[in-house]
């Protein structure tokens, strides 16, 4: 643990800090600022339909938002108030704004060097465009692997663990037993699902997202418009702890700056090459559309439900000590109106947060393992591997709060580190693309995209042609 932990800070402190915010800067001047500039159109996008049985810009959206907007946006957010300070929540909203061009640039990426399956489908991500654009199927490989890792092993055990975290606030909650009880109903229920495939994980996160976020959202309306006259003491606490420079650059890692960078990235997962996956099965005219559906979903998670989030917790008042780092803090908080339902409440909400993270999660596992393969792997292999899965779900419901959390920064590190070089690599591409699709949209027309307008060799695309 000790080991993890200072590799972790290494990793973070400066490495991470420096290619995300340089990376995401970078991409930001080189869009023209196109989360200002283009934030009007990726939601026209969103209302496209799709041909008949393919895969909508909303339903890709909803995929890749189901693993964004995820026990990150409750527990990650109240973990990085308490350790790191409030603060922390400034830092998050940087990571996501520069973090949406990169989103950008990977998605629109992924689109352009999506692959045809056997049924007519589309399919792809950071594996594809890097085998295929790089010419590395060894550096694609090892993406994929760090990506199956992150998500089905990291990610979904750290999930289960906030899920059954939040119940320790009950008198009913026994260590050890109970956790043992709500992990292995997860487990059923997310396998049942799990064991449907893709197209039900699709039909299923394009449901639940939707309502969870917009109730989630409500209540913070709610908490804010209660407390709405300690507001701008919230904003004081946020602005002037952000700039705590002796913490910064000490490269503590609890300063504001280290926590708001891990727990922004585990949330909105921008320049991760996890989106991807799910932006390549959107049925689009025009890679763009889909750089841009992917870009807004940044927005949408940590600027509107991670605010959501240290809002309603930072102005209820209840200070933020390490002790209740984690679901507690947002419990605690809660409870100063709603007393005990306040508990329910997250309790309920981190249960679907957890569930459509998993669904989420595990679409980007089943689109890793058909790149490893080649090929859909077989259906024995797909069931074993989907048991294991659930397996993990169920292991992770008991792991302790530190392993669950460093395990999960540490391979989605990882991931960063072989996904940024490659974008960055690949980026002219995907900028070219964006002034075709800006000129076709001046010339009054709806954006359709060819491979050789921008100077692409169609030998290498499946589609586009």
């Amino acid at each position: 643990m000790d080991l993890l932990l200072k590799v972790n800070g290494y990793l973070y402190y400066p490495i991470l800090i420096i290619i995300l915010i340089g990376a995401g800067l970078y991409f930001t001047v080189r869009t023209g600022f196109l989360q200002i500039s283009m934030f009007g159109e990726s939601l026209r996008v969103l209302r496209e339909k799709p041909h008949e049985g393919e895969v909508s810009s909303f339903q890709a959206l909803m995929v890749s938002t189901a693993s964004r907007v995820g026990t990150g946006n409750i527990v990650g957010v109240a973990q990085a108030i308490c350790l790191g300070g409030y603060g922390a929540v400034f830092w998050m909203w940087i990571i996501a704004l520069i973090g949406g061009a990169s989103a950008f640039i990977e998605s629109t990426l992924a689109q352009i060097y999506k692959r045809r399956s056997e049924k007519g489908n589309s399919y792809g991500g950071p594996s594809y465009y890097i085998e295929v654009a790089l010419g590395s199927r060894k550096l694609g490989v090892l993406f994929a692997i760090f990506l199956i890792l992150t998500y089905a092993v990291g990610f979904n055990m750290l999930a289960s663990f906030n899920m059954t975290d939040s119940f320790r606030v009950y008198d009913f909650f026994v260590e050890g037993k109970t956790t043992w009880i709500i992990g292995g109903i997860l487990a059923v229920v997310a396998g049942f699902c799990i064991l449907g495939g893709g197209k039900r994980i699709i039909k299923a996160t394009s449901t639940v997202v939707p309502f969870m976020g917009i109730i989630f959202v409500a209540m913070a309306l709610f908490m804010i418009v209660k407390n709405i006259a300690y507001m701008p003491t919230v904003f004081k606490n946020i602005f002037s702890d952000a700039f705590n420079f002796q913490a910064i650059f000490g490269g503590l890692a609890g300063s504001a700056l280290v926590q708001g960078v891990k727990r922004g990235l585990y949330s909105n997962e921008a320049g991760m090459g996890s989106a991807p996956n799910a932006a390549a099965s959107a049925d689009v005219s025009h890679p763009v559309k889909q750089g841009l559906v992917q870009m807004f979903s940044v927005f949408l998670d940590t600027l509107v439900i991670c605010s959501a989030t240290a809002f309603m917790a930072m102005a209820s008042g209840v200070e933020a000590t390490e002790e209740l780092a984690g679901a507690a803090y947002v419990q605690e908080s809660l409870a100063t109106v709603f007393g005990h339902y306040g508990y329910v409440f997250i309790s309920l909400s981190l249960t679907l947060f957890a569930f459509t993270t998993l669904l989420g999660n595990l679409y980007y596992v089943d689109s890793c393992l058909n790149y490893l393969h080649k090929k859909s792997p077989s259906k024995t292999f797909m069931l074993c591997y989907r048991l294991v899965a659930i397996l993990l779900i169920f292991l992770g419901s008991s792991m302790k709060m530190e392993l669950a959390w460093n395990v999960a920064d540490f391979l989605m590190a990882l991931m960063v580190l072989v996904n940024i070089p490659s974008i960055l690599l690949l980026s002219n591409q995907a900028l070219a693309a964006l002034k075709d699709y800006k000129e076709q949209v001046q010339a009054g027309k709806d954006p359709h995209f060819i491979g050789r307008d921008i100077g692409l060799d169609e030998s290498k695309l499946d589609y586009w042609k």
